[in-house]
């Protein structure tokens, strides 16, 4: 029976690396878009990447995994909440991608929340982050989160010294009680070198399908790479609580940056096999009367592939 549910295994595995093709496609495709000089300069700095079926087969495992884990959060009432922090083009878009890829987006969602209005300037710092939180049956992973105070704002100078000090000074105990109230806070930090951020917005400028992803703040944080640093380092000081610790990703290579970040999220979430009902197909109803009208063909989409 074991020898049985092994076959389906690498069966269903095999089915879906077929289909990740699709994908592989696509980054293929991103390519040309580089001169020959920058990709020859890239793949020399990457010398030992990981192999791509090592790579989709170990994903495609973990993602399985994943949908496990969403299962028992539903199945239990818990509440997951996981920060992505780093440094710009540190690849955390990416790893959200793969973690949310298979997942139920009613139960799985992203938070990204674009700059604070005016009103909300003068809220409690807190506050604009509060309604996206997780509730029972819920995973909400944030693109960034509260932790923007002790990154961006305090080096671009949006927040006065007072604000930043105040901040890490709540932000312990709000996280105390987030804990407290039963959400599962995860904390990743997604660290490059400087070389490698260097290079990654060198793609991102000659590749007019990903240059939408240089904003005016990445520019600004080659600039101000140290005084980066400087705020992570402090803010690692001040805020890594036992109740909600950071964890640093290497992100260098991101293949094995998001195999090795969803493999260390699962070692922290305590699910279960949740057991679930056989589902059956019901029969379809058939109605010997019913004669099922011809559309106008201004109501179809043209076929043009």
């Amino acid at each position: 029976m074991t020898g049985e549910m092994d076959t389906k295994s690498l069966d269903w595995l095999e089915a879906e690396l077929q289909d990740t093709l699709d994908e592989d496609f696509e980054i293929e495709f991103a390519e040309p878009m580089l001169s020959m000089e920058l990709r020859k300069i890239y793949r020399a700095q990457h010398p030992e990447m990981l192999d791509r079926k090592v790579y989709f087969q170990n994903l495609l495992r973990l993602q399985a995994e994943l949908i496990k884990v969403q299962d028992w959060v539903q199945h239990t009432g818990a509440k997951v909440c996981i920060l992505f922090e780093g440094r710009d083009s540190a690849g955390k878009g990416g790893v959200i991608k793969r973690i949310t890829q298979r997942l139920n987006p009613r139960v799985a969602r992203v938070v990204a929340l674009p700059a604070p209005s005016r009103r909300e300037q003068s809220q409690w710092y807190f506050q604009r982050y509060v309604p996206h939180l997780p509730a029972a049956g819920e995973i909400v992973l944030f693109d960034r989160s509260w932790y923007n105070r002790a990154g961006v704002e305090r080096v671009m100078g949006f927040a006065s010294d007072d604000q930043v000090e105040q901040f890490f000074q709540d932000v312990p105990e709000f996280e105390r009680m987030l804990t407290r109230s039963g959400i599962i806070v995860l904390k990743y930090w997604f660290s490059i070198t400087d070389e490698e951020q260097q290079l990654r917005f060198l793609m991102r400028i000659h590749d007019p399908m990903k240059q939408w992803k240089l904003s005016p703040m990445d520019l600004e944080s080659r600039i101000r790479w140290e005084q980066y640093t400087k705020a992570k380092e402090e803010m690692f000081e001040r805020t890594n609580i036992p109740e909600a610790p950071w964890f640093i990703v290497e992100g260098n290579d991101k293949k094995r940056e998001r195999l090795n970040c969803i493999e260390h999220l699962l070692t922290k979430i305590p699910y279960e096999d949740v057991p679930s009902e056989k589902v059956n197909l019901p029969d379809r109803e058939y109605n010997p009367d019913y004669e099922r009208r011809v559309l106008p063909d201004e109501l179809h989409v043209p076929k043009i592939y």
